[in-house]
């Protein structure tokens, strides 16, 4: 494999958690050297940095920028704080790249990791779940690397003398170095997480579904068959053999999302946050300040709650929400910081073939009635939390009855996903002594909000960031790039078989009987006809919404462009195919002074 100098010293190494107090009691390192890995703490120190880094992107705020907006599923919230990232309009090389840096870093720590570790003193099979554990991390950033941006510069040596030069190396070497890591730590990683590496760190399967979404993605990148067919076969293999890996998906689909579940069955992959601050991210208590490694991911979508929900709000003669009256909410840890960045697409169409419908209810989530995925993914009901006296004299309040809300039995606002005649302040000609925001009054600054990651457990200030990890994989991730490898393969009837395996977890309901989750599972089943691309992605967003994957499915399927124009409203006017790459950052390029100036991607 070729090596090249990229701009990057040697790595810094910070400490971390993957559930194991091994690894936690590592001591930090300022710089890393070659003699740093001439020990097992050495080679396990490196391992934990680059953990670490991880935890330093899924979850932030512009990561999940990065991951999420731009899409078909997402739009701005009334504080995106700018729109380039999310209509591609002005987007240019300053926009994102914060994982660039990091990426390379930790690639060349694992480099070292690599060339010094197979020497350590340890017992042979400790030494090779060491050297597994480097190979898959070092496949996991260059094909995050390799997905974003395209070529980028290739090394398999580890670097100690800065340089200014760097070259970008074709995707096909890079996607040949990511197959060949992954399958050779496959091969060396235990079928479920053994010490020193616990909680959810890479495993056996974890490897193997990485190098199925790897050919997968190489697949629709040269339109190789052959790819498809060892995508699928790989899933079909993780599938047979769940029960040696522990893996299953549970029986109701909001299960996985349960706190308590953060590490159980359906858990494949994550990165950790832990509370504990002597790791430097925050004081419990201290509130949030999104940086460094916290995880804020409950509350990019979460709407302003506290001051939007007010009681005796409108409808104005345009036909618009407007807020008024006092606040049927106060901020709780229940429903989170109210962040307003992105919201689920649910703007109509003005024009065209999709005039009148929108992405979010119309497209992706449907059969609302049988699909517990809507339910299980979006909070449509608050209850009230604070009491609050309404007089029949208040402005606007077009009740005419004077009241005073009930906290913890009342509703203070309702968002159903239907129209409901006399909203927002009547059921009908029923009073309601919250308010009602049917879909033709949600807007920027009111909507349902992702709950799939809330966290109401923090510490002593309910402002602080969340302690549960970021989930990146699910087992029922398998199942879909299964479908989507047989797909690609001509074979819709496995491509099916194993979607319908999803959609009839997702018909099933706790409060149904026997009959009506049998009944519920039928009306979910598809046929082989009914497998499209679209299809696909629409059934990907059921799943998966707000899990920091639809920018990479998009540009994976080579859809970006086409289902942006179709359903992205904000983003139509300006997205075009180069967007199907990221914009190298500037930092990157301003720093390559000697040899060949190093290229920035075609229309950036």
């Amino acid at each position: 494999m070729k090596s090249i100098k990229t701009l990057i010293t040697a790595a810094l190494i910070a400490s971390f958690s993957t559930g194991c107090e091994k690894v936690l009691e590592e001591h930090p390192q300022s710089q890393i050297v070659p003699s740093y890995f001439n020990s097992p703490s050495g080679v396990l120190g490196g391992i934990a940095g680059v953990y670490n880094d991880i935890r330093g992107q899924w979850g932030t705020e512009g990561f999940t920028v990065e991951m999420q907006a731009g899409t078909d599923e997402f739009i701005q919230g009334v504080n995106a704080g700018g729109g380039s990232a999310y209509t591609y309009n002005g987007l240019n090389s300053s926009n994102f790249g914060a994982a660039w840096g990091v990426a390379f870093q930790d690639i060349n720590t694992l480099n070292g990791v690599l060339q010094y570790g197979a020497t350590i003193d340890l017992p042979e099979a400790t030494r090779k779940q060491y050297l597994a554990q480097a190979k898959f991390l070092r496949a996991f950033w260059y094909f995050y690397l390799v997905q974003t941006w395209g070529d980028v510069p290739l090394h398999t040596e580890f670097i100690t003398v800065p340089s200014q030069a760097a070259s970008r190396q074709p995707a096909a070497d890079v996607y040949a170095l990511i197959i060949q890591d992954l399958t050779e730590a496959a091969a060396d990683l235990p079928n479920q997480p053994t010490a020193p590496f616990l909680g959810k760190a890479a495993t056996k399967p974890v490897a193997q579904l990485l190098l199925a979404k790897a050919y997968l993605t190489r697949g629709w990148l040269n339109n190789t068959a052959a790819d498809f067919t060892q995508a699928a076969t790989i899933c079909d293999d993780i599938i047979a053999k769940k029960a040696d890996y522990g893996l299953d998906l549970w029986q109701d689909y909001g299960d996985a999302f349960v706190p308590a579940n953060d590490y159980g069955k359906e858990t494949m992959f994550v990165s950790d946050h832990v509370l504990d601050p002597k790791y430097g991210y925050y004081q419990v208590g201290g509130q949030a300040g999104g940086g460094a490694a916290q995880n804020l991911s409950p509350w990019f979508t979460n709407w302003n709650y506290p001051n939007n929900s007010g009681i005796n709000s409108i409808k104005n003669a345009a036909g618009a929400f407007v807020n008024n009256g006092t606040s049927g909410m106060i901020r709780d840890s229940y429903y989170g910081r109210p962040y307003v960045r992105m919201r689920p697409n649910s703007d109509k169409i003005a024009t065209g073939p999709r005039a009148g419908k929108n992405y979010f209810l119309d497209q992706a989530f449907t059969n609302r009635n049988v699909d517990s995925r809507y339910a299980n993914s979006f909070y449509t009901v608050y209850i009230s939390n604070t009491a609050v006296t309404n007089q029949a004299s208040a402005a606007n309040n077009l009740r005419g009855i004077t009241y005073t809300t009930v906290p913890g039995a009342d509703t203070a606002v309702w968002l159903p996903d239907y129209e409901v005649p006399g909203a927002p302040q009547f059921v009908g000609k029923r009073p309601f002594k919250g308010i009602v925001v049917p879909p033709s009054l949600w807007n920027n600054g009111i909507f349902p909000a992702l709950k799939k990651y809330m966290d109401p457990s923090r510490g002593a200030n309910f402002n602080d960031p969340s302690t549960r990890p970021a989930v990146l994989y699910r087992f029922s991730d398998v199942y879909m790039t299964g479908a989507e490898a047989y797909f690609k393969a001509g074979n819709n009837a496995k491509a099916a078989a194993l979607i319908n395996v999803v959609r009839q977890r997702a018909a099933f309901k706790k409060t149904n009987s026997t009959a009506e989750n049998a009944a519920a599972a039928t009306v979910l089943t598809i046929t082989a006809a009914q497998v499209t691309l679209d299809f696909i992605l629409d059934e990907r967003s059921r799943e998966f919404f707000g899990e920091w994957q639809r920018w990479h499915d998009l540009v994976r399927t080579r859809s970006l462009v086409r289902r942006v124009q179709e359903w992205n409203q904000e983003a139509a006017p300006y997205v075009k195919e180069f967007n199907m790459l990221r914009p190298i950052p500037q930092t990157q390029i301003d720093r390559v002074v000697d040899g060949p100036k190093f290229p920035q991607n075609s229309g950036y």
